[in-house]
């Protein structure tokens, strides 16, 4: 096993570390993304893995378990860097069940949190946002909107913005800057971001017609999460073989990303959207019935995603089908009471 060197897409080969060479016909990018903290002044200076952590690599997400193991108490911030990152409902995840777990044990009351995000809201979308935003009041979580932080002070335990406004803290959890592989910087694949630009409908490369991307690698204007790349595999295998066959991919995509976000206390929250329609409320998947509710908090939402984590790695990962559909369906939602004023959905 050899670790790829270099795509060179105009020769249609993969250089791999080791000198060989693969030649392909067509090739599928799913290089994903990965956190870069060195690209923001300060973070890894000090304080790193000692009072500020991430939670997106395996050695961040230990070290900062056995650090709250510990830890009795203060002001607890979490802060994303900038967008797009992997899971965008992790961080209010990681807050909703940090206020669970401090209140199991029996600390909450010595715990101040903060939710610090470059959003102009707790979501990236606006009806959403407004309920999380909501949401995170009602567990006595601060909500600090458009904060674009310039640097971390490790010294003094303070994130600085952009704009000179600062956000003190004991301990900083932190969602560093999100990139695409190397390999596609080194391949001239990529964006500023090492990102791949695909047609969001197709999957198809904007610039080569013989490679398809899939999941984090590419840049559609949809979440990084697990749920967008089984939905966009559907698609990229239907367009794969319409394209090996000399037809013209088509272009079903519709962004659909669908995420159950655990609340603590054995609850949890269900967003389902796409490109065009934001997260509404209503039931899911059956219109009336349920048994889900969208951005609701409930037992059954709990439950449904216990039921998906064992589905992903019994059914999912050996080739099994999941019975939602690729696209999105507006059954079941509910659109005219939760319109925003002078927004069209």
């Amino acid at each position: 096993i050899s670790p790829i060197e270099k795509i060179v897409p105009d020769q249609n080969r993969v250089e791999l570390g080791n000198g060989k060479v693969l030649n392909y016909d067509y090739l599928i990018i799913a290089t994903g993304t990965q956190i870069h903290p060195e690209e923001l002044d300060g973070l890894k200076n000090g304080g790193w893995r000692q009072n500020i952590f991430d939670f997106y690599t395996i050695d961040g997400a230990i070290a900062l378990r056995n650090y709250l193991k510990y830890w009795e108490g203060g002001k607890m911030v979490l802060n994303i860097v900038e967008m797009p990152i992997k899971c965008p409902v992790a961080p209010l995840e990681f807050v909703f069940l940090a206020d669970w777990w401090f209140t199991q044990q029996g600390v909450r009351n010595k715990v101040e949190i903060e939710y610090v995000t470059p959003l102009p809201g707790a979501f990236t979308k606006p009806i959403a946002a407004r309920f999380l935003g909501e949401f995170l009041d009602k567990k006595n979580i601060k909500l600090t909107t458009d904060f674009n932080v310039s640097r971390v002070d490790s010294t003094k335990n303070k994130i600085i913005s952009y704009d000179g406004r600062e956000v003190s803290y004991d301990l900083l959890v932190t969602i560093p800057t999100n990139m695409g592989s190397d390999v596609i910087a080194r391949s001239g694949l990529g964006d500023e971001m090492n990102y791949v630009p695909t047609d969001p409908k197709t999957l198809q490369s904007k610039s080569y017609e013989n490679i398809f991307v899939i999941g984090d690698a590419a840049d559609l204007p949809t979440s990084k999460a697990g749920s967008v790349a089984h939905f966009e595999s559907e698609v990229l295998l239907e367009n794969f073989l319409r394209v090996t066959e000399g037809r013209k991919p088509a272009p079903k995509f519709d962004g659909h990303a669908n995420c159950f976000i655990e609340s603590g206390f054995g609850k949890g929250i269900l967003i389902d959207f796409n490109y065009e329609v934001e997260p509404l409320p209503g039931k899911f998947p059956l219109p009336g019935i349920g048994p889900f509710s969208l951005l609701q908090e409930t037992k059954m939402n709990h439950w449904g995603k216990m039921t998906f984590r064992w589905l992903y790695w019994n059914v999912l990962l050996k080739g099994g089908e999941m019975l939602v559909e690729s696209q999105m369906n507006m059954a079941g939602k509910i659109r005219q009471e939760y319109m925003l004023k002078g927004e069209r959905l």
